[in-house]
């Protein structure tokens, strides 16, 4: 074996590791009836049942049994999958696929083999990177002076992004990155405009804030009109939503602990985020401590404090906005908004209450876009397959603006408007919202954006 291909060996699973770790009642739920077939974007690709989500739970039941080990083909097969949850919304039997999902990449990661260096880069963004704001603010600076360089289009133009392969990849789905400082606009406590009607606390997150900074003080501004005090915790920690996903389990548990305390140590009315992916795991805290009946208490409580922006404007009566936007607007399901939070209706809504908007339904708009967290970065076959589904109907809107309301989406949608060549801007509800408040264009509707 090559040195670079050198696997961490850990200990095999016992019966007690695979007891802690995966709920063997929601794996028997599965009837393995098949309704989820026709909602899954890896089996449509793909055409396989092991990447089906019938298959998958086949899979875990036969590691939990004893009949197979969580070898490669496991990791092969778990890690294949989205998450995007649309076959719990088409399951009959009500099996919560996504705990089962997030449940076995745990099992694998603890008991698994995997090459040194992935373990050293998982370690690396999951703990190194992702919870300390001061590591990525540096990044992110350096990833702003890249663009102000135009090191991007010098990349794109010489065909060398291509050659770099993921790294590649990842670098064609960054969005022009707001300057650095921008994110320091985000203040501890921003009062609301005219009487206070409720204290919110904001889940600013930890790539949300140098990334999307434009969108975070957008939808601070939108809440704060409609009579929000917010309160944005400095002290507030990655909502660990990557690491769930990504098998590590224990990273998550500490990063949700530590935001349980400091949210609930205050006195708010709800406690409000907008990206769709890190709500839905927010609102699920309860499913980290299976076994610690306190934490999970807190949890629980945490997690029915939370709502999506969009979900919050529409349940407290948004104030209707008073510029035009004169435009023609789509939209397209996150699928952690809709399929994890059971939230649709509410962005329609919100996007039908602006002036001027013309609202044009998408065709299967509740199909994913191929993001799913970083997905499209360590499946981007996969996730470009899926997208390319996704594009003509996109195109066939003739929008002139997409609204969705997750980062990753964002990012994915954007980066194939432009490949496909199209004039459309793709951007967050809220700051659409933002927009119709202040009468003021929204960064990502610029040129340079």
């Amino acid at each position: 074996m090559a040195q670079g291909d050198e696997r961490e060996i850990a200990a095999a699973p016992t019966a007690t590791t695979l007891a802690a770790l995966i709920d063997a009642a929601k794996v028997d739920k599965c009837t393995h009836c098949g309704f989820c077939l026709p909602t899954c974007p890896t089996y449509d690709q793909l055409g396989l049942e092991m990447d089906s989500p019938r298959g998958r739970i086949y899979l875990i039941r036969s590691v939990l049994e004893g009949r197979t080990q969580p070898d490669e083909q496991f990791r092969r097969h778990m890690y294949r999958c989205l998450e995007c949850r649309a076959c719990e919304t088409a399951c009959p039997s009500g099996v919560p696929y996504a705990a089962v999902m997030e449940q076995a990449r745990a099992v694998y990661e603890r008991t698994g083999a995997r090459a040194r260096w992935q373990r050293w880069l998982m370690r690396l963004a999951f703990e190194g990177l992702l919870p300390r704001p001061r590591r990525l603010r540096v990044m992110f600076r350096l990833l702003w002076l890249y663009q102000r360089l135009r090191l991007d289009d010098a990349l794109r133009a010489t065909r060398l992004d291509k050659a770099l392969g993921r790294m590649g990849a990842m670098a064609n789905l960054l969005p022009r990155i707001p300057h650095p400082k921008l994110q320091d606009d985000l203040l501890e406590v921003t009062p609301a405009v005219g009487e206070r009607r409720y204290r919110v606390g904001f889940v600013s997150g930890c790539v949300m804030k140098p990334m999307f900074a434009d969108v975070n003080l957008a939808t601070v501004r939108v809440l704060t009109q409609n009579g929000c005090e917010v309160v944005t915790p400095s002290a507030q920690t990655c909502c660990g939503a990557l690491q769930i996903h990504g098998g590590a389990r224990d990273t998550a548990e500490a990063l949700a602990t530590k935001n349980i305390d400091l949210f609930l140590g205050e006195d708010l009315d709800a406690i409000v985020i907008n990206s769709a992916g890190c709500g839905a795991a927010l609102k699920e805290y309860g499913e980290l401590f299976p076994h610690d009946p306190l934490r999970r208490e807190r949890a629980e409580e945490f997690g029915a404090k939370t709502r999506d922006i969009t979900e919050w404007l529409d349940e407290i009566g948004v104030t209707p906005p008073t510029h035009a936007i004169d435009r023609r607007v789509t939209y397209d399901d996150p699928c952690h908004l809709l399929h994890g939070q059971g939230i649709g209706a509410q962005p329609r809504a919100l996007l039908r209450a602006i002036p001027g908007v013309e609202y044009v339904e998408m065709p299967e708009a509740d199909w994913c876009c191929g993001s799913a967290g970083i997905y499209n970065v360590v499946q981007p076959e996969l996730a470009a397959g899926i997208l390319e589904r996704k594009m003509p109907h996109v195109a066939s809107t003739e929008a002139d603006i997409v609204a969705t309301a997750n980062p990753g989406c964002l990012l994915q949608l954007r980066a194939g408007v432009r490949d496909a060549g199209l004039s459309m801007r793709v951007m967050h509800v809220v700051e659409l919202l933002d927009w119709a408040y202040t009468g003021v264009e929204p960064y990502s509707t610029r040129a340079d954006a």
